[in-house]
């Protein structure tokens, strides 16, 4: 569903990523581990056709985000890390925004089935700007998912959160898991841990690691290696 092909990106002479290559299959979650500056939001950001590689390529749901660029738009949702909310709206009307834009036959009916799986009835008449941080989080999902999209990427989706609703959030990705291929982008361990069935790391912009969560937290090689690479390094990309 996701399969990136030695992907490459520099910024003048900082290289960002270096010949990046991995695969994600049909629905579940994977995450995508790796210390701040790694090279995770310019994988994403490549991945939703906003930033163009240096080279390589990758294709989402069989098309090429350098070849066909609005074919993998309209089959990929994505939430960065600030959602892209307007905060005079309301959240139905950024929802019928959002629906417009998507050009969907039944805004208001997608509307209603985004609401419910976010958990977002009590707030739909609120304006974006005034909700809280979770809130504000599941609205991002909610903009992500109402096209019912092939694969969603979502970047540090539980940053600033409270424990209740990291708890709250952590269990409407597992859900989207079900029905949907998510690429979930942390920085934190623990994070993958809880929601992923796969994780991929990355370090200097290079892939150090994948498998399966379970194998690789049953063995000690996740922790290891990632608090390994925190003694190391002072930064990174």
């Amino acid at each position: 569903m996701i399969e990136a092909l030695e992907i490459t990106r520099a910024f003048g002479s900082v290289s960002a990523l270096s010949g990046v290559s991995f695969s994600v299959p049909e629905k579940g979650v994977v995450g995508f581990l790796g210390q701040n500056g790694a090279g995770k939001s310019t994988t994403l950001r490549i991945l939703t056709t906003y930033l163009p590689p240096s080279s390589g390529d990758a294709l989402v749901a069989g098309f090429s985000v350098t070849k066909n660029p609005a074919e993998v738009r309209a089959r990929l949702g994505s939430l960065p890390e600030n959602p892209p909310l307007y905060p005079e709206m309301t959240v139905r009307e950024y929802l019928r925004f959002i629906a417009a834009i998507r050009k969907l036959t039944k805004p208001e009916e997608a509307i209603e089935c985004v609401a419910a799986e976010c958990s977002l009835a009590t707030v739909m008449k609120k304006r974006c700007g005034a909700l809280s941080k979770g809130y504000k989080q599941r609205v991002g999902i909610a903009q992500a998912i109402i096209h019912r999209p092939e694969v969603i990427l979502l970047d540090e989706p539980t940053s600033g959160l409270d424990p209740v609703q990291i708890v709250e959030i952590r269990q409407l990705i597992r859900k989207l898991g079900e029905s949907h291929t998510v690429l979930l982008s942390s920085h934190l361990l623990q994070e993958v841990v809880e929601i992923t069935s796969r994780v991929i790391m990355l370090h200097r912009g290079r892939v150090v690691l994948d498998g399966k969560t379970a194998d690789l937290t049953a063995s000690g090689n996740l922790e290891e290696q990632f608090l390994a690479i925190a003694r190391a390094d002072v930064g990174g990309i």
